[in-house]
């Protein structure tokens, strides 16, 4: 299953890999995919896994509807 975040405090390259870092860590070989430009973050896998990574690495994600 795909999840949708929107994280409106990733603004630049080192917030997107970092929150990449993060979700590699959390779910291993899930497919990320960022859109920087629309603060979005496509992760696949355990969404609440997902969710917790993002704000552990420091960021707010608010879960959307794919």
């Amino acid at each position: 299953m795909t999840n949708l975040f929107q994280v409106e405090d990733m603004t630049c390259g080192h917030c997107e890999k970092a929150i990449t870092r993060a979700l590699d860590e959390a779910l291993p070989g899930a497919a990320v995919k960022i859109d920087l430009k629309a603060h979005e973050v496509s992760v696949e896998g355990d969404a609440a896994k997902a969710e917790e990574a993002i704000r552990e690495a420091g960021y707010t994600p608010v879960r959307k509807s794919a």
